[in-house]
């Protein structure tokens, strides 16, 4: 596995592999990677002749009051992950190798990026689409995978990639969960003992929310009333939204045609997660 910091470097050997005829796959990370970063790299090496990760700390999607300098970074562990996945090649640039002192430029994707997720961290969305633009103009992949967990996220970068004519497919594979249920994230480092209990409450309440689908006399909104009354029972819960949504708009859910997604963010303690199903309604 090939290991580059320089944007040029990387781009000679992606060119390079597409001369020789290979498909190349993106997997797009911030680091600090667990299972779930890990069945994205094991996707592309099934869908790609050559994949390339990138690990990449990216300043402009932090806010105000989340500190760019206290975000983990396990760099040789990482590394290490990928390799055992297959990468072909890891892309690790430099915040200055990124963003030039006097960069102007925002790639900005409107309506999607300004509800649920924007709402309550501003400015992050046009961070993610910034750098993503930037990772697939350095990588030229054929294929992007990112994770489900990140919903809002992989829709906004869908938007962003048919709105600007990028060549890349989007791949979206499925949460990568613990025994009970918690989703994956590289937070769940940060949850005591307690708290990573109380944490396991939200999947129940995707739970709850699946169950309560298959309910033909409930309407959307009413199963996200379920959602949030469970989760506000818990002590030590912080519940930011809990919705149930369309799943290409992310406008509120007002009726049970085809599918819903159903989309939680709480703080535990301090630390905030996010978390989804898609719903299949009958």
């Amino acid at each position: 596995m090939i290991v580059q910091s320089s944007p040029a470097e990387v781009l000679k050997a992606i060119r390079a592999a597409r001369r020789a005829g290979k498909t190349v796959g993106c997997v797009p990370t911030m680091g600090v990677l667990h299972a779930g970063h890990v069945s994205l790299v094991e996707r592309a090496r099934t869908e790609c002749d050559f994949v390339v990760g990138t690990i990449f700390v990216n300043p402009t999607q932090f806010g105000p009051n989340e500190d760019f300098s206290k975000y983990p970074r396990t760099l040789e562990a990482d590394l290490e992950m990928c390799r055992h996945a297959g990468a072909d090649l890891m892309f690790t640039p430099q915040t200055a190798s990124m963003y030039s002192g006097d960069a102007q430029t925002i790639v900005r994707v409107t309506k999607l990026a300004t509800v649920l997720e924007g709402a309550h961290r501003p400015g992050h969305f046009d961070g993610v689409s910034t750098v993503v633009t930037k990772l697939f103009n350095i990588t030229e992949p054929d294929r992007a995978y990112f994770g489900q967990k990140d919903y809002q996220q992989q829709l906004i970068i869908r938007r962003m990639v048919v709105d600007l004519d990028q060549p890349v497919e989007i791949v979206t594979c499925p949460i990568v969960r613990e025994a009970d249920g918690l989703a994956m994230s590289s937070r769940n480092r940060y949850l005591s003992t307690e708290e990573r209990s109380r944490a396991g409450q939200i999947s129940q309440a995707l739970r709850l929310a699946q169950q309560s689908a298959g309910e033909p006399q409930l309407l959307p909104q009413e199963i996200a009333g379920r959602m949030v009354a469970h989760l506000e029972s818990i002590a030590g819960i912080e519940l930011q939204y809990a919705v149930i949504a369309d799943t290409q708009t992310l406008e509120p859910l007002v009726d049970r045609t085809g599918q819903g997604v159903a989309l939680i963010a709480a703080r535990v303690g301090t630390t905030r997660l996010i978390d989804n199903e898609v719903l299949q309604f009958r």
